[in-house]
């Protein structure tokens, strides 16, 4: 992918991942428990749900962010029920990659397995906040496969902000925009985000905890 191209176009994403972080207008909770809370709001990118996820991990930022950064042979897939594996198809430079992600079944095999391609940023911040930035990119190099539904994360990615006075704890903020694709029941697509959002964390703090033992 074209460097300049792929900056231009991820920087626009980041911007707009700090405007869903500042703007609380339009939410609405449809999950809260165990100190999470999932809320969304219609999305201004495709015809369905901006969903946006927010809890307390214990850990500092930079312990909670490596189980979260895009690597080969990262974390992610070891903790997270719903990434079977994840790939770096191109680094374009140390902080921006093309990445595949391949999901595995779901809602008691009601969704099939997924993969997507995505152009992803990491910003730090001065405050120390480490954020993840992505969308879906066109790349030839990796076309369709057999076994998996391609589907289109728009504009996505989550935040690790340090809590003030709290250095052992990490305000982790998700969001998510993703286009399934192939013939879901509505009903199906508004159930799963919500319990696997909330899983998310669940199974990050998990993860954490392992790391601190």
């Amino acid at each position: 992918m074209d460097p300049a191209q792929a900056a231009e176009t991820s920087g626009a994403v980041a911007e707009k991942m700090l405007l869903y972080r500042k703007d609380e207008s339009g939410w609405k909770t449809c999950r809260s428990g165990k100190g999470v809370t999932i809320s969304w709001r219609p999305s201004t990118e495709f015809p369905g749900n901006l969903y946006k996820g927010e809890g307390i991990i214990y850990g500092i930022p930079e312990e909670v962010w490596k189980f979260l950064a895009p690597a080969d042979n990262g974390l992610r897939a070891k903790w997270d029920d719903n990434v079977k594996d994840l790939q770096v198809l191109e680094l374009i430079k140390d902080d921006l990659f093309i990445i595949r992600t391949i999901t595995p079944s779901a809602a008691m095999k009601l969704i099939s397995p997924r993969d997507f391609v995505d152009l992803v940023l990491v910003k730090k911040y001065d405050d120390g906040t480490i954020s993840s930035n992505a969308t879906y990119v066109d790349y030839p190099p990796c076309p369709p496969q057999s076994g998996f539904v391609r589907g289109f994360n728009h504009p996505c990615g989550c935040f690790c902000e340090p809590v003030p006075g709290e250095p052992n704890k990490t305000h982790v903020v998700s969001f998510f925009q993703t286009d399934l694709s192939g013939y879901l029941p509505q009903n199906v697509v508004n159930s799963f985000f919500p319990h696997s959002m909330a899983e998310f964390y669940n199974n990050l703090q998990k993860a954490v905890n392992k790391l601190q033992e």
